[in-house]
């Protein structure tokens, strides 16, 4: 069996799809990810931005760039993220998760911007293999802390796992004409998930309980892909 560098586990906020395009602190964040660590056989993302009733995976040998958002400037949608794709990978993340069943999708999603507006820094030539998940809108919290365990075992075959989301995310509570400042809801809820992830991640799911959460996750999907990282972590 071939074998490879054990490969990380992290969790990206992606924020706006603009800093796709910005030198900024997130992208110079980004970059230094992709200095910082031993080059992975493929990625395997989970992005808020495939929020589904079903547990998939992508399997085509090249997935689309897809530009799903509105409202921005042109150069955005012409971005293209051409990494390939790993369809061989789809077996070993069944196998990994098993009992639970992972479907395989050949042509219908592909790489959405939660996961190219962060690969296109943290890899620019987009040469390494990535591969999508799906998250489950059907499943709880432990359901998803659960599997970001049993596919940390991935990580010891070349794998990296990404998850790329917003601890805090609620559009419609956003300043935007205070970029750099935070609601106290905001700054409690991110201090809190940040004492978890670094000192007891197997509790995660509890975060949902916090006082703050329904404010700083009024939808869940851009909170989940922290609890795979959190599973992973845990394992």
């Amino acid at each position: 069996m071939d074998t490879f560098p054990a490969a990380p586990a992290a969790f990206l906020g992606h924020g706006s799809p603009m800093n796709a395009l910005e030198t900024n602190r997130y992208s110079a964040t980004w970059q230094a990810l992709g200095r910082s660590v031993p080059r992975p056989r493929a990625i395997l993302m989970i992005s808020a931005h495939w929020y589904v009733n079903a547990t998939a995976v992508t399997a085509m040998e090249r997935p689309r760039t897809i530009h799903d958002f509105y409202g921005f400037p042109q150069a955005l949608f012409d971005v293209r993220y051409p990494a390939p794709g790993l369809p061989q990978l789809v077996e070993e993340i069944a196998e990994a998760v098993k009992p639970e069943a992972v479907g395989a999708d050949h042509d219908s999603w592909g790489l959405d911007h939660g996961a190219w507006s962060v690969l296109r820094h943290v890899y620019p030539a987009a040469d390494v293999p990535v591969v999508q998940l799906s998250i489950n809108a059907l499943r709880s919290p432990d359901y998803h802390v659960v599997m970001g365990a049993r596919l940390a075992a991935l990580r010891e075959r070349g794998v990296m796992l990404m998850g790329s989301g917003n601890v805090v995310h609620n559009l419609r509570a956003m300043a935007r004409d205070h970029p750099d400042a935070a609601f106290d809801w905001a700054q409690r809820f991110d201090e809190a998930a940040r004492d978890v992830m670094l000192t007891r991640p197997a509790e995660v799911a509890r975060l949902i309980d916090h006082p703050d959460y329904a404010m700083a996750a009024p939808t869940p999907e851009h909170f989940l892909p922290l609890l795979y990282v959190a599973g992973a972590a845990m394992a």
